[in-house]
């Protein structure tokens, strides 16, 4: 049965730039700028349309400001790793999605996980506190967490509390251009509660998760994101949550203009696994592979200009029980290396694979479990091949 969650079944590409995720200890503070142009003659007034009207920034802080919280989490032993630093307080960014107190947040904010893995066990923080917009402050507990999609589920008592649940998006019509507010915790304490605003600049973006294997249907935004408001709630016009902050992607470690998000349908589909189950499963089918397009296909002598060239299979895989098999040749091609001679997948019931993340985003829609026919090119020749799906190994680091 699909889910329709956008995780991987493949394995982790390396990221080219530096990443850090946007979580962070009391540090340090930064600006934000706007710019605005003027020119002689007759003015134009410019609004910017939403799906539902004019983007109001203000309007959409009035509506989902309440609902968002800053994370305090204290770790044992003095490691926070991304979440900055080296001591052992860190804070991060969340929103309420529940009158019963549940608060949704990242996993690297409540945990020890790193982009990648990392080696031993990922740890919880020992202490979790939460602060809401009107200044009161209580402990959490940690529901679970995923480290996959980079998400974990909180609790807090609600009694006394006025709770201020955000609605999550119920679609996956996030469009590039669309206006997008952050609300958060940028570094320091008393930077709680600060807006930003910028436009959706890409989707579909494959950004790495807490384990081997990435978050594919990531929302890269321009809104200004820095370290703190990892697990805060990106915005639509309409002040729905189309996202989770989770990381910058930085030269210098401060916000440059290209920052991502989970997308809520996989923190979503997480979230209710995590209060059902307490952790999440992905389905699994054991292969990395390199996204082929015309000229690479000209130069490997293969037929077709697109599909995902298998470059891995992992040993005793889903896709090593069905018989796929890997490029055993390394080549060099435009700069990139390259496995040469391995399967080319070209779809999976008969969904076609063309762009990088097709991939993994069919897999994702599945179950461990469930059987997919997967159509691969093999010496010239289009088979087929029934693959039942494994689930993805835990807490691969």
């Amino acid at each position: 049965m699909s889910r329709g969650r956008a995780a991987l079944g493949a394995l982790l590409a390396s990221a080219a730039l530096a990443l850090g995720a946007c979580g962070g200890e009391d540090s340090g503070s930064g600006g934000s700028e706007n710019a605005a142009g003027s020119s002689d003659g007759p003015q134009k007034t410019v609004v910017v349309q939403a799906r539902a009207g004019a983007f109001d920034p203000a309007a959409v802080y009035k509506q989902a400001a309440p609902g968002v919280v800053t994370i305090h989490s204290i770790f044992s032993g003095g490691g926070t790793s991304l979440l900055g630093g080296g001591g052992s307080a860190a804070q991060g960014s969340g929103f309420v999605i529940s009158d019963s107190g549940e608060i949704a947040t990242n996993a690297h904010v409540v945990t020890d996980a790193v982009a990648g893995g990392g080696a031993g066990p990922i740890q919880e923080a020992k202490e979790v506190y939460v602060q809401f917009a009107d200044r009161n402050q209580v402990a959490a507990e940690i529901v679970g967490f995923d480290p996959n999609s980079d998400v974990a589920l909180l609790k807090v008592d609600p009694h006394g509390l006025a709770l201020h649940p955000l609605e999550l998006a119920s679609d996956e019509q996030v469009q590039v251009g669309e206006p997008v507010a952050v609300i958060g915790s940028p570094f320091e304490i008393d930077l709680t509660g600060s807006l930003s605003v910028g436009v959706v600049s890409a989707t579909d973006r494959a950004i790495p998760s807490l384990t081997q294997f990435q978050i594919d249907g990531g929302i890269q935004t321009d809104a200004s994101i820095n370290p703190g408001n990892s697990g805060g709630p990106l915005l639509d016009a309409e002040a729905r949550v189309i996202g989770i902050n989770e990381q910058l992607r930085s030269q210098s470690g401060g916000n440059e203009g290209v920052a991502f998000a989970v997308p809520i349908t996989l923190a979503a589909d997480a979230l209710d696994q995590l209060r059902d189950n307490g952790s999440v499963q992905y389905a699994y089918i054991g292969v990395t592979t390199q996204s082929l397009y015309p000229q690479l296909a000209d130069r490997l002598g293969l037929d077709g200009d697109a599909g995902a060239l298998v470059s891995e299979v992992r040993p005793d895989s889903p896709a090593a029980d069905a018989g796929l098999k890997a490029g055993k040749q390394e080549i060099e091609f435009q700069g990139a290396r390259v496995m040469s001679g391995g399967d080319v997948i070209v779809a999976v019931d008969g969904d076609e694979i063309v762009g990088e993340t097709d991939l993994p985003r069919l897999i994702a829609q599945h179950n461990p479990g469930d059987t997919v026919t997967v159509e691969f090119i093999r010496d010239g020749e289009t088979r087929s091949v029934d693959v039942t799906l494994g689930e993805r190994p835990e807490n691969v680091r």
